[in-house]
């Protein structure tokens, strides 16, 4: 009997720590094949060539996709998308995967599903109907949902909302947030082993802060890191460690003010391209307050009970629990937001924080899913109506 060849694809690597333990799961499945294809971000020295970290993990990568072209504005991002789809076709065409899976909202899972479209191959899509109304990545994420066959959400909010746009009710399966099954399942570094790790000494008190380029910004990404960085200023007492930006459009300049901001400040910061998995979820644990407009301040640091300072709108739209402060752009909002985080009220507030996205396992249900759903004919889908606006 043939194995089922089951094609994960991640671009970068944040999406690569999502995915592990899904990977894990279809590897150690007699009965599925794991297929592997390395994109985006992972390929960019400038991004700290990220692939050779899957590869120190055991997996074997099929196909590398060079689709990054050497810009990050606007015109660039639309021409590596083009790229994408030209590459990611010849390489489903030569690996012949029975099923596709992809994660998010990001342009490279985009170009892989336009590719996988004209293909007739089948696509399961995790992290559907979600919305980040600040971001282009609000469309991306529908689009690739419409042109996907199968969906793995991470609360019923979202099943509901993937169902709104025409899904078949019984092909979109609530498996909760994919992230908990990393936070579960990884033993995290003591704070002696994380400093080591980065070669910084923590403080009394902590920051972690990532701040990506918002897609849709109609004032400037670089204005409003500079009212962030203002506002960290207002914080002298405290230790500050960066990630960098993600490859979306700006992102440069926002790692070239971060590392000037580092080098005005080298005792109390400092910025880390590539932190990985397990520094990264041992930062976590170790920081008072996780500062910026990443999805991991939404999904990963509730989990730990850690507020949040959730800056403008890349991730508006998104179901935040009470760990969540939401601010505006400005240096004063920014400030008062992290003083009402580091407040002895608000830390017993969400002392006892409910965690809306599951208790894990989600990598083993959606592996079960790929494994023994009937792929024959799943590519012709029919727009399920909703009646009288209700869901099923």
């Amino acid at each position: 009997m043939e194995r089922r060849k089951i094609c994960i694809i991640t671009g970068s690597r944040a999406e690569y720590g999502l995915l592990y333990w899904l990977m894990k799961e279809i590897n150690m499945d007699e009965e599925l094949e794991l297929i592997l294809i390395a994109t985006g971000s992972h390929l960019s020295p400038e991004f700290g060539l990220t692939y050779k970290e899957i590869e120190r993990d055991g997996f074997i990568i099929n196909s590398k996709i060079e689709m990054i072209v050497s810009s990050d504005t606007p015109i660039g991002i639309a021409k590596s998308i083009g790229l994408g789809v030209i590459s990611f076709a010849e390489a489903f065409d030569r690996l012949t995967p029975d099923i596709i899976v992809l994660l998010g909202d990001r342009y490279e899972m985009l170009a892989a599903a336009q590719a996988a479209l004209v293909l007739k191959v089948p696509v399961a899509h995790i992290h559907g109907g979600e919305k980040t109304e600040g971001a282009i990545d609000e469309s991306i994420r529908h689009a690739v949902t419409k042109m996907s066959q199968l969906h793995f959400v991470a609360a019923d909010d979202y099943r509901r909302r993937v169902i709104q746009l025409g899904e078949p009710p019984q092909r979109v399966f609530q498996v909760g947030a994919m992230g908990i099954d990393q936070l579960m399942q990884t033993s995290r570094l003591s704070r002696d082993e994380f400093e080591k790790s980065v070669g910084f000494r923590l403080g009394k008190l902590n920051f972690l802060v990532t701040y990506h380029p918002v897609t849709l910004h109609r004032d400037g990404n670089e204005k409003v890191m500079s009212e962030l960085l203002s506002a960290l200023n207002e914080f002298p007492e405290v230790k500050i460690i960066f990630t960098k930006p993600n490859a979306d459009a700006e992102g440069r300049i926002l790692s070239q003010m971060i590392d000037q901001y580092v080098e005005e400040n080298t005792l109390r910061a400092i910025s880390v391209t590539n932190m990985g998995q397990l520094r990264y979820m041992s930062a976590l644990s170790h920081v008072d307050v996780v500062i910026g407009n990443s999805s991991s301040g939404i999904y990963e640091a509730p989990f730990f009970y850690k507020p949040t300072v959730n800056i403008g709108d890349r991730q508006k739209g998104r179901l935040k629990g009470a760990t969540i402060i939401d601010c505006s752009e400005t240096a004063n909002d920014i400030s008062k937001s992290i003083h009402l985080a580091l407040s002895k009220s608000f830390q017993d507030e969400i002392a006892n924080a409910v965690y809306l996205f599951g208790e894990g396992n989600s990598s083993k249900k959606i592996k079960e899913v790929l494994k023994n759903t009937d792929l024959i004919g799943i590519v012709q889908k029919d727009f399920y109506d909703l009646q009288k606006e209700e869901y099923v």
